[in-house]
């Protein structure tokens, strides 16, 4: 994980930062002609993708650009971050909610992984960013958003930066919180989200595993090495199609061995093109006879770590 250094609440003229005061600076909202209470607002499931985000984390000037939606002329990202939840906590009442606008500093800063110089960096960084999930579990955590561009990668010999770590804790709950919004529900960056979550099952370490497999994936297809990447409409797609559409087609994806091999054949850029033998040995790890998990087992990170391991050692990888 990416170290701490500061954290504060941003203040305006002397005051906190919030939506309440310094913005709508005690505007009864509530009377408005249009105004819709909260819980009358249509599901965050049937809210339109809108416009193009600015990226929220400050660790990397290199990630501090747009996140584009995939369907975007030369754009392979995938949309702008979206919370999910099956089961939202309410407030009571009309009660409104409020946003303080806080700011976090890190010690660590990077380039996203799919940026990696070389396919031995890229799976080195891989293996580090899930012995940092780790990390965070034993810690009584889970990220529950991991995304191409919150697995960050350091190349640089000066930048005494961790060699690669996580960032974007924005979505993380404990895992023994009881509050109905903390780890059920669908949550995270639409296009890696695991088969489970997208059917609203109660979210684990081992979704966030999965969410390692499927960010390997979309960078296989996506990226010809760290300059060059592409459109493939086929998984684009994955960025606006409904989450029951979507775990079809992801369960489609890894359900038979030939199957996968041969996508992967077909989509994987030649410069990703030797890791499928290493990313189908991943996929059955993942998913146990091509299917979803039953039970959690923790040594699913030690295998993980230990395929990618192996993978390092591929002459055809390190080439």
């Amino acid at each position: 994980m990416a170290r701490y250094y500061h954290h504060e609440t941003v203040q305006m003229h002397g005051t906190n930062d919030d939506i309440r005061s310094n913005v709508r600076r005690g505007l009864a909202i509530t009377t408005a002609s249009n105004y819709r209470p909260e819980r009358s607002m249509p599901p965050p499931s049937a809210i339109a993708f809108g416009p193009s985000q600015r990226g929220r984390s400050s660790s990397s000037s290199s990630i501090a650009g747009k996140k584009r939606l995939s369907s975007q002329i030369g754009a392979a990202l995938p949309p702008s971050k979206r919370f999910y939840s099956a089961s939202p906590t309410k407030a009571s009442g009309d009660a409104i909610s409020n946003r303080v606008h806080r700011r976090v500093i890190l010690c660590d800063y990077g380039k996203p992984i799919y940026k990696a110089g070389s396919r031995l960096a890229f799976f080195a960084a891989l293996e580090g960013c899930i012995e940092g999930h780790e990390s965070l579990h034993k810690a009584g955590l889970l990220h529950r958003d991991i995304s191409i561009n919150n697995l960050l990668i350091n190349e640089d010999g000066n930048n005494p930066s961790w060699p690669s770590f996580l960032i974007d804790l924005d979505l993380a709950v404990r895992k023994r919180r009881k509050c109905p919004s903390g780890a059920k529900g669908k949550t995270g960056t639409r296009a890696f989200m695991a088969i489970g979550a997208l059917f609203g099952k109660q979210h684990s370490f081992m979704h966030d595993l999965e969410l390692f497999f499927w960010v390997l994936f979309w960078i296989c297809v996506h990226y010809d090495g760290p300059d060059k990447s592409r459109v493939v409409p086929e998984f684009d797609q994955w960025n606006y199609i409904s989450m029951e559409l979507l775990a079809k087609e992801k369960k489609g994806q890894v359900s038979y061995e030939r199957d996968f091999i041969k996508s992967a054949e077909d989509n994987f850029t030649p410069h990703y093109q030797p890791l499928i033998p290493w990313v189908n040995r991943l996929r059955k790890a993942v998913f146990p006879n091509g299917g979803r998990w039953e039970k959690e087992e923790i040594g699913l990170y030690a295998r993980m770590r230990e395929i990618i391991g192996e993978a390092r050692r591929d002459p055809k990888v390190s080439a």
